[in-house]
């Protein structure tokens, strides 16, 4: 299973004669398969390699070696020449050979073209292309250059400008069994060996090139780029560097390193596995373990961040931790298929100086896998691809959710699943709509009950639906609230409404339509809202605010949100913000509208709820006995109305942690 490593981009600097590419007994398997006693052997820039005299002692008698050291001939010579008297060695220069047109069969290469090509240089490539024009020439139809290189960037370039252009076959071979045997230090450590393969055969117009590569194990793939040859061997080099990494010494000061595994063939990884090192290794033969995720729980934050993992690590107690999840599209037959499909995976990113005999211990949460199974795929011209899939979780509890295939760390909504029985003998799956999935929806909630006093009639605007959870709990919760639920994204409600059991009434409508828009029209009309609660994602998260988009925030939509709100009215914000200038700019923007702002920072994650009104709340005791009210009022509610059984809002956190910004 070759894998992709994602570590810092540099190029691969490699002193080759640094570098050992292996000799007959790493390289044999693969040279059987591509060379024939029969065949005429012609060995390019020979060296003192004994490659050539142990292909010749294992049957292979018509091998001429060529070097252009005079010395290094005579050495072979006298070296050889009495136990092998049918070899030949001669001097000359590769790139202008004496020899007949098509005199050979296969013309073998052990490092020659990578001692060739130090660099991309025009004269370099001036030699090289002299270099390939030889071998083609001395070539027969049919014949092989086999090159056993380390594939530099450039190196595989060049080869695959040169030979698939001339028609020839182009196949790219891991030699691991040669990577094994060399040094693990210097500049080469870690590189990959590879045996690069070119089948000569008539130039025909019009045809396409055969291009292969075999990395894993005997699996051969054909591909239809040489984009795709240099990304699959790329890719492979990264992570042998990474692994290479990882045997030198602890990525303790790196955070953490992370690479996703593949199944021969595939485009979509199997699994992404992130590697942690406690900060200083303890002695305590607790040396190095893996942590299998279960499906459906990659997303917790436990698994998901970097902050989690290392407490992970820490509770472990392990110097060393592969922190294994699984990917959708996959099957998994059980814990224990997976633990042996990724042995080996796992020994490659053991600590140095573990035996490679050692048995790593395998833990993960329960024991088995999960389960998860995708119950829609669908396509939204916002969004992009999603799916709507069901997970098994702690206690073999039911959960629905809908994940955005381009964002797929995070859950965009969730439903928890009751199994009801039905006079068919099946039991029913019905969404459990007293589930709060997003705990910022339950202080959101707070906000509502604050802005609509008990036994008073009041409008909400909830811009953002999703997969409807929060609406659903509102509606459910208070009974003498409107809700008038917008967003921009009917494949939305239609997932709302078929999946998560969203039910328009007269109590809630949902509005297809553009979420600014709508604010901006409203405030024209003079609608008015008790409450406007903003939990909109934004489509391009990169610029460090992934919740709302910026034109959310602007200084001339929240006017309208004030018009819409009132005096006493109250603008509840999710807002999700990795970078603190963004976050400073925003809470700029509102207190510059509203005159009285608070918020609320989850723990353990990157939401923060503002309360924002432009009631003139002087007092920050009265901010924080107001919220406490409601939040009290939000827990007797859910009781009453079978919600909740026990107290939905942490009120003690809430009151404690609350900021009143002045």
């Amino acid at each position: 299973m070759p894998s992709s490593g994602k570590e810092g981009q540099r190029r691969l600097n490699v002193f080759i004669f640094l570098c050992r590419y292996g000799e007959y007994p790493e390289l044999c398997g693969l040279l059987h398969k591509y060379i024939k006693p029969k065949d005429v052997i012609l060995m390019v820039g020979c060296g003192n390699s004994t490659l050539s005299a142990d292909l010749y002692d294992v049957g292979y008698r018509c091998i001429t070696n060529i070097d252009i050291s005079h010395v290094v001939i005579r050495q072979m010579q006298d070296a050889h020449g009495k136990d092998r008297p049918n070899m030949v060695y001669q001097q000359m220069d590769a790139l202008n050979m004496t020899f007949s047109d098509c005199q050979f069969s296969v013309v073998l290469d052990k490092g020659t073209l990578d001692a060739l090509m130090p660099d991309d240089s025009e004269d370099v490539r001036r030699k090289t292309d002299k270099f390939f024009n030889e071998i083609d020439r001395v070539l027969r139809v049919g014949g092989r250059y086999i090159c056993i290189s380390l594939l530099q960037e450039h190196i595989l370039a060049t080869l695959l400008e040169f030979f698939p252009t001339a028609g020839w076959m182009f196949r790219v071979c891991r030699c691991i069994e040669a990577e094994q045997k060399s040094p693990q230090s210097g500049d080469g450590a870690g590189l990959p060996v590879f045996i690069i393969v070119c089948t000569k055969f008539r130039k025909l117009p019009s045809v396409q090139p055969v291009l292969e590569v075999c990395l894993a194990g005997e699996h051969i793939q054909r591909v239809a780029s040489s984009a795709e040859v240099m990304s699959s061997v790329k890719s492979l080099q990264q992570s042998s560097m990474v692994c290479a990494k990882l045997k030198r010494g602890s990525v303790a000061g790196c955070g953490e390193i992370f690479l996703d595994l593949f199944h021969p063939g595939e485009t979509t990884p199997r699994y992404t596995v992130h590697v942690l090192d406690q900060p200083y290794a303890r002695e305590s033969g607790r040396r190095f373990a893996a942590f299998i995720v279960p499906q459906g729980r990659e997303t917790e934050w436990l698994f998901a961040t970097p902050e989690g993992r290392s407490t992970l690590l820490k509770s472990a107690g392990f110097d060393r931790l592969a922190v294994v999840t699984l990917h959708r599209d996959q099957i998994y037959k059980g814990l224990d298929a997976v633990q042996e499909e990724l042995t080996d995976s796992i020994l490659h990113l053991a600590p140095p100086g573990l035996d490679q005999n050692t048995q790593i211990p395998f833990l993960s949460v329960g024991s088995d896998v999960g389960r998860r199974e995708i119950c829609y795929r669908g396509h939204s011209q916002i969004s992009g691809d999603f799916i709507v899939e069901e997970v098994e979780g702690d206690g073999r509890q039911l959960f629905r959710r809908l994940i955005f295939l381009n964002n797929q760390g995070v859950i965009q909504s969730e439903a928890r699943l009751k199994l009801l029985k039905s006079r068919k003998g099946k039991p029913k799956k019905v969404v459990d709509t007293g589930y709060l999935a997003c705990e910022h929806h339950t202080y959101m909630t707070v906000g509502v009950a604050l802005a609509a006093p008990d036994g008073i009639e009041c409008n909400v605007a909830v811009i953002g639906l999703g997969g409807g959870g929060l609406c659903t709990f509102l509606q459910h919760c208070f009974q003498k609230v409107r809700i008038t639920a917008v967003d921009i994204d009917p494949a939305m409600l239609e997932v709302a409404t078929e999946y998560f059991n969203l039910v328009q009434d007269e109590r809630l409508d949902v509005y297809i339509r553009d979420g600014v828009q709508f604010i901006q029209q409203a405030a024209e009309k003079g609608t008015s809202f008790h409450a406007v609660l903003f939990d909109v994602d934004s489509k391009t998260p990169g610029d460090g605010m992934s919740c709302p988009p910026p034109q959310f925030l602007v200084p001339t939509l929240l006017q309208d949100v004030k018009k819409c709100v009132g005096d006493k009215g109250l603008f509840i914000l999710n807002l999700v913000c990795r970078s603190s200038k963004l976050r400073e700019e925003a809470i700029k923007n509102l207190k510059a509208i509203f005159k009285s702002i608070s918020s609320y920072k989850l723990e353990q994650e990157v939401n923060e709820i503002i309360f924002c009104t432009d009631d003139d709340i002087e007092e920050t005791q009265t901010w924080r006995s107001s919220l406490e009210a409601a939040a009290r009022r939000v827990n007797a509610l859910a009781k009453k109305r079978k919600l909740h059984t026990g107290e939905l809002v942490d009120v003690t956190n809430l009151i404690s942690c609350l900021k009143i910004t002045a």
